[in-house]
């Protein structure tokens, strides 16, 4: 199959069927494929991919993608405030933000669906999620600075099949997944993928008159066609989703409120809409040399009502994305890929940054327009697999912020069937939307300062890494090492140390860096039981005019232990994760009067899941963060929401305690 087909089809990330289960090692279109039983690595990619299979999927309830990095060592999700839910990544020991994200290979949550679109994908619906570290490929655009996560759905053109989960959890969330495809013919296929959720209860277990988490309601739907012609090939999608949030100060809460407050209580509500659309079109003119062109076309459309106390932001989002790919081998050892592509952005805004009663008639309109046309050309070399490299350029013209020139490099050398040693350098931008990125600093008191202009954010990755598959008997011990570091020419950042009342976004000062160190091991310790050791050190500093300092709220090492026990021929499966977050420090807190500590503690989070496999459905049953910690106050100021001290930004840990849930899937 070309590799550009398979780029569009996202068949690179199934596991092929004569494969055993507990094959460590086989052949997938000419990619050799090492297996960790749910992880696998991709030896003959010239980059540092990882690859979340369906699988590993099922260790955990994964009722989303923020949800789905739970037994992954390699990402942290976190929350970016305690009153909106909104999940953040990071990798590399910086922000999501830096991360390409990818649906199928098209640039996917950019602007206003950043905050939240963690929480748009729902766990069901995906087949495989794919990690690559460093700058990407190309061929995927400029964005691409610490990483590219791409997600495969579930595809109409593979087997018919109906599917259907079922959650529920102690804290009275209900959720509900059906998928289901149907070949209409020979060529043709459709598919219909659908998820529906809701948080039932308000809960409060700390006491401080302010939820723990808010409740959200949500609704999406995904209709797929695939054609799958000798020559030709095609796919195409329309989603739809309907989300609402709700979340602040609770009827029942241990803070007696006064006769005012109890007239008006600090809510914040973020009602979403949202249509995506996309086709992917393939013409084959040269099966025998891979020779193949293709056009990608994708839209979205946002909307966004939201408020925070009396703070208001209104926004709506139009995007257009296009790529036309040009891809063709010559013998096994050389191949070129090239492409155009453009992307445009309209992002309308409505707002107040201002703590205090404000009206539609006081916000301040801000329109951010943006096209971005570019060309790239990529080469890789393949040395009968034992050194593969491959080389990008691309060029981009921005209507705002100019030329972009991005040059990428990525080399692999696999000495044999054990060792393989990776290393990348390249260039990578971004343009941030002030509003969208930062919108959860509106859940505080704060005053929130903007830069007069738009700035890009510009940096250079560097890292590379051993693994190795050495076999002990009838065991492979998988080993990896690897370091990454990242400098900027520009970093756009929050400033929380300037002033304990004010909220900067600004440039930083100089060349701000981070440099990340990891190592992990996975073997199986007796038949069926295969564990993972990962341990993960992080230093990212800024300096916004007072000398380079740590992010704030971020924790400097984690350590993490996976295990995962499939006795019985896999009828019953026992998962467990264990992770131990490290120290940090917080924001500078005010002298004169200090609500928070300079520092949080380290803190351990233990996952828990035991399924029971049917051979049509499984039920499963499981508990997260057993630990029972929670962050002792996650709220700041939360006595006197309307005060100056009032913020619910400055979270670390997490925001509930135990919670135990039950479910169930089935499949026909």
């Amino acid at each position: 199959m070309s590799p550009l087909i398979a780029l569009l089809l996202g068949t690179a990330s199934i596991s092929t069927p004569t494969a055993p289960a507990d094959t460590t090692e086989w052949m997938l279109d000419d990619v050799v494929v090492v297996s960790r039983k749910d992880n696998l690595k991709f030896r003959g990619n010239p980059t540092n991919t990882e690859m979340i299979s369906a699988a590993q999927l099922l260790r955990a309830a994964c009722c989303n993608l923020g949800e789905s990095f739970t037994t992954n060592p390699s990402v942290d999700v976190s929350y970016s405030d305690a009153a909106t839910g909104a999940r953040q990544i990071r990798l590399l020991g910086l922000s999501g933000r830096y991360v390409q994200m990818l649906n199928e290979n098209i640039p996917a949550f950019r602007g206003l669906a950043a905050p939240y679109g963690l929480g748009y994908v729902a766990g069901p619906w995906m087949k495989s999620i794919s990690v690559s570290k460093g700058a990407g490929s190309v061929k995927n655009g400029y964005e691409s600075i610490t990483g590219q996560i791409n997600i495969e759905l579930r595809k109409p053109q593979l087997e018919e099949e109906f599917a259907l989960n079922g959650y529920v959890d102690s804290e009275a969330k209900v959720e509900a997944n059906v998928a289901a495809s149907k070949h209409l013919t020979s060529r043709l296929s459709t598919s219909l993928l659908a998820h529906y959720e809701k948080a039932l209860m308000d809960h409060d277990a700390n006491g401080d008159g302010f939820t723990d988490m808010p409740k959200v309601e949500q609704l999406a739907w995904m209709n797929r066609w695939a054609w799958m012609g000798d020559s030709y090939v095609f796919q195409g999608a329309v989603k739809a989703l309907d989300e609402k949030r709700r979340s602040g100060q609770t009827g029942h809460s241990s803070h007696r409120l006064s006769e005012s407050e109890a007239q008006e209580h600090y809510t914040t509500a973020i009602d979403t809409r949202r249509i995506e659309a996309f086709t992917k079109n393939a013409y084959i003119f040269d099966k025998e040399n891979d020779g193949s062109v293709a056009l990608m076309v994708s839209t979205s459309w946002q909307d966004l009502d939201s408020h925070y106390g009396h703070r208001l932001f209104y926004a709506q989002q139009n995007e257009v994305y296009l790529s036309a790919m040009f891809e063709r081998s010559w013998s096994q050892m050389h191949k070129l890929s090239a492409g155009l592509s453009l992307q445009y952005d309209r992002l309308d805004q409505q707002y107040s940054l201002s703590p205090e009663q404000t009206t539609p008639a006081d916000l301040t309109d801000r329109l951010e327009k943006e096209t971005a046309g570019g060309a790239y050309a990529q080469y890789t070399l393949n040395l009968d697999s034992k050194f593969i490299g491959m080389a990008g350029i691309r060029l981009d013209q921005s209507s705002v912020f100019g030329l972009m020139f991005t040059p990428r490099l990525h080399l692999k050398w696999n000495p044999d069937e054990v060792w393989s040693v990776h290393a990348t350098a390249g260039r990578g931008y971004r343009n941030p939307h002030y509003l969208s990125d930062y919108s959860y600093l509106l859940a505080s008191a704060r005053e929130i300062v903007l830069p007069d202009l738009p700035l890009q954010e510009k940096a250079w990755n560097f890292g590379g890494g051993v693994s190795a598959n050495i076999p002990i008997g009838w065991r492979t011990l998988a080993l990896n090492a690897e370091y990454y570091y990242t400098r900027f020419n520009r970093q756009i950042g929050v400033d929380l140390d300037a002033d304990p009342h004010q909220a900067v976004i600004r440039a930083g000062v100089g060349a701000s860096y981070s440099h990340a160190a990891q190592f992990d091991a996975s073997v199986d310790i007796i038949e069926d039981l295969n564990v993972m050791v990962a341990a993960r050190y992080t230093d990212a500093r800024i300096d916004f005019g007072r000398g380079l300092r740590s992010a704030p709220l971020e924790s400097k090492w984690k350590a993490m232990l996976t295990a995962s026990y499939t006795p019985f021929m896999g009828l019953w499966q026992f998962d467990l994760t264990l992770a131990v977050n490290g120290p940090g420090r917080m924001p500078d807190p005010d002298p004169e009067n200090p609500l928070w500590g300079k520092r949080f503690k380290a803190y351990p989070m233990l996952n828990l899941q035991i399924t029971r496999n049917f051979r049509h459905w499984s039920v499963y049953i499981g508990g997260e963060n057993l630990t029972n910690y929670r962050q002792p106050t996650p709220v700041i100021g939360s006595a006197n929401p309307w005060g100056p001290d009032f913020d619910a930004t400055m979270i670390y840990g997490p925001l509930h305690g135990a919670m135990a849930y039950i479910g169930f899937r089935f499949n026909l």
